[in-house]
């Protein structure tokens, strides 16, 4: 008589059972390992700002006031960009436009309150505007006419820098900005940035629409698996239009905010901001949430960035070595993402 064992006996008409999740993945979070997985950029965070502040030769001036408020400051913007990101990452897509969505939406604000001396509420409408047709523009050729996201935010990045630059012809409009809007970037509350309030507001919004609303929820099932999502009557084609849509609402407000900061607007093409809010999403992907981007872990991410490169500032580093960080960042987030990634699915090559 032949011995089966449990494991691989089949009943009659019976299709064999799903491969089960051993025990020690489905508790991983509870253990060492999965603690530092989920939360080893964020004592590598807090480790770096105790490295820093503790130095002899720069520890006084990383730890003051006057420096924890410029690294906050000037990364507000950068985080808002960031954010936008977030919602065609979550639906599987990249959007690289956001940067220079941002650029235009600022020159847009600039030049309706300098050169046609509309009221700064209907300037920042109209960027804000802008930056919504822009996303909804790409969400028509991703979504609607299958375009590669690659090719389609690409160019419309590079068609906006154009005409940023052929509007501006390489000169700031700086004329007539309104004070209510500059004291936004200049001036605090409490002691805190205001820009870096209106920062932290965004972030929440983002947050609340991505955690606690069906179109989050939307979102992320789009990007798990597209197919799945539309098998069971999600509108796939809308949810991914959306999340377009939404990016160029942020990137908007992100100009807006651009302007405050920087008092002008300027011909940059917005490709600079690209590059550190791709780092920080890429980040997020590593921390809290492992596998997918989050609000919570872009922040970290920005944070993560800032204090490094402002720590290796104060030491004496050459100032090429942002550009580098940034970029070494970036490897090291999509290749421990794709590790992450084939953890949580062993069948993935």
């Amino acid at each position: 008589m032949t011995d089966v064992s449990p494991d691989s006996a089949v009943l009659p008409d019976q299709a064999p059972a799903p491969r089960r999740t051993p025990v020690a993945v489905v508790g991983r979070d509870r253990s060492v390992a999965g603690v530092i997985e989920r939360y080893g950029l964020l004592l590598l965070l807090v480790g770096m700002v105790v490295f820093f502040a503790l130095l002899p030769s720069s520890g006084e001036a990383f730890r003051s006031a006057a420096n924890i408020n410029s690294v906050l400051a000037s990364q507000a913007v950068g985080l808002t960009v960031a954010l936008a990101l977030l919602f065609p990452m979550a639906a599987g897509s990249f959007d690289f436009s956001v940067g220079a969505v941002t650029a235009t939406s600022s020159v847009m604000a600039a030049a309706a309150v300098s050169h046609f001396g509309l009221p700064l509420f209907v300037a920042i409408l109209l960027a804000v505007a802008s930056g919504v047709v822009a996303g909804a523009v790409l969400g028509l050729l991703v979504a609607r006419y299958g375009i590669n996201p690659f090719i389609a935010t690409l160019g419309m990045a590079t068609l906006l820098g154009g005409a940023i630059f052929a509007y501006t012809n390489g000169l700031q409009i700086s004329k007539d900005i309104p004070e209510t809007l500059t004291d936004l970037g200049s001036l605090s509350v409490f002691g805190i940035p205001r820009i870096v309030l209106a920062a932290a507001l965004i972030a929440v919004a983002v947050w609340f629409v991505m955690r606690h609303t069906p179109l989050g929820r939307h979102l992320f099932a789009v990007g798990s698996n597209a197919s799945a999502a539309h098998l069971v009557g999600l509108n796939v084609t809308r949810i991914k239009f959306l999340s377009f849509a939404l990016s160029g609402l942020v990137s908007g407000v992100a100009g807006v905010l651009l302007l405050a900061r920087q008092g002008a607007a300027t011909s940059d093409n917005g490709m600079n901001m690209l590059f550190p809010a791709l780092t920080a999403v890429f980040l997020s992907t590593i921390v809290i949430e492992v596998g997918r981007p989050s609000v919570l872990g872009t922040v970290i991410g920005v944070l993560f960035v800032a204090v490094s490169v402002s720590g290796l500032t104060l030491v004496g580093a050459p100032s090429w070595v942002s550009q580098v960080f940034n970029g070494a960042a970036l490897l090291i987030a999509v290749g421990l993402a794709g590790i992450s990634r084939r953890g949580a699915d062993p069948a993935r090559l």
